[in-house]
């Protein structure tokens, strides 16, 4: 039993090292499929935390099942049943987290919405009468679907090609549906506080996958880094005199220079080197290890309850 416990709590400590694998795993990615590694990361990880835990709370209850008095249990046992509640009171936690967490999300999508009452609609866009640049995709809400909101001061900030830049970066977050992968990043952090890192790396290579399609649907580079540049450091000018809007995905999102930068440089692909291949594969083993790890233990514990329950009722 000290072995399982042992190999379980190796579960829950190796987040600790995988996150930061992952974000370097990221870094050597485009845009798209980093945002894809770190999501999946963050649902493996704290899958596999989620399970772990599980699996040491229900040991009691395993032995119940197989017939064995909780006194009993404690006896052949003596740290099952102060682990299970340990266990028991995290999981509790965790799920705290994660819905307050979740209401929280849905409260700022209600504010955002409310936000653009007075907005004047065309189409997919909602140009909203305000001195403050704010431009950010509002995902959709009761029955109504994904606007890109604009205030009419950001309009006034860029000129006609840099608003096309604007528009087809904020549609990109809305097909690309990024509030999902952004709340799941974000739900997930809530299970394991290793995993809080990977946010706010997911949120720059969502922004970084909103410029690289912007960028696309222009056909310049350079006037999509220059229209970045401009809207953001606008959005930021407001957001520092409180005039923060909606959703936390918006134009101003993340480190802005490092994604000026990247799109003043060629077109992201994947990784051609075998040394930068190799390690990329090599992370991504470490990855879903780690990952897998917690879920094969759970029901690895399981068994050896039932295992050890019976060998008991054999004596």
């Amino acid at each position: 039993m000290t072995l399982v416990l042992a190999l379980v709590m190796l579960t829950l400590v190796l987040p600790w090292g995988a996150a930061p694998a992952t974000r370097r795993l990221a870094a050597l990615l485009p845009p798209r499929e980093a945002c894809a590694a770190l999501t999946g990361a963050a649902v493996l990880l704290a899958g596999g935390t989620v399970a772990a835990l599980i699996g040491l709370f229900h040991v009691p209850f395993l032995a119940s099942l197989e017939q064995i008095s909780l006194t009993r249990a404690a006896s052949e046992w003596p740290a099952a049943v102060p682990v299970a509640a340990v266990a028991g009171a995290v999981l509790l936690l965790q799920a705290v987290l994660v819905v307050r967490r979740w209401c929280e999300r849905r409260s700022v999508l209600a504010r955002a919405w409310a936000s653009t009452r007075d907005a004047v609609s065309d189409g997919d866009l909602l140009v909203v009468p305000d001195a403050e640049p704010q431009a950010f995709a509002l995902p959709g809400w009761r029955k109504r679907g994904g606007r890109v909101v604009v205030t009419t001061g950001m309009l006034k900030t860029l000129g006609p090609a840099e608003r096309e830049v604007l528009l087809g970066h904020e549609r990109a977050h809305l097909t690309g549906r990024h509030h999902v992968w952004s709340v799941v990043a974000y739900l997930a952090a809530a299970v394991h506080p290793a995993l809080r890192p990977l946010r706010p790396a997911l949120d720059f290579h969502l922004e970084r996958w909103a410029d690289e399609s912007a960028a696309s649907s222009v056909g310049n580079r350079r006037l999509a880094a220059t229209a970045i540049a401009r809207a953001a450091l606008a959005a930021a000018s407001a957001e520092k005199t409180g005039g923060r809007r909606g959703p936390l995905l918006s134009v101003s999102t993340g480190p802005v220079p490092q994604r000026v930068e990247a799109l003043l440089g060629p077109v992201p692909v994947r990784p051609q080197a075998r040394r930068t291949r190799a390690a990329a594969a090599g992370l991504v083993t470490a990855v879903a290890v780690s990952a897998l790890l917690g879920l094969g233990l759970a029901y690895g514990l399981h068994e050896y309850v039932e295992f050890a329950s019976r060998a008991l009722l054999a004596e």
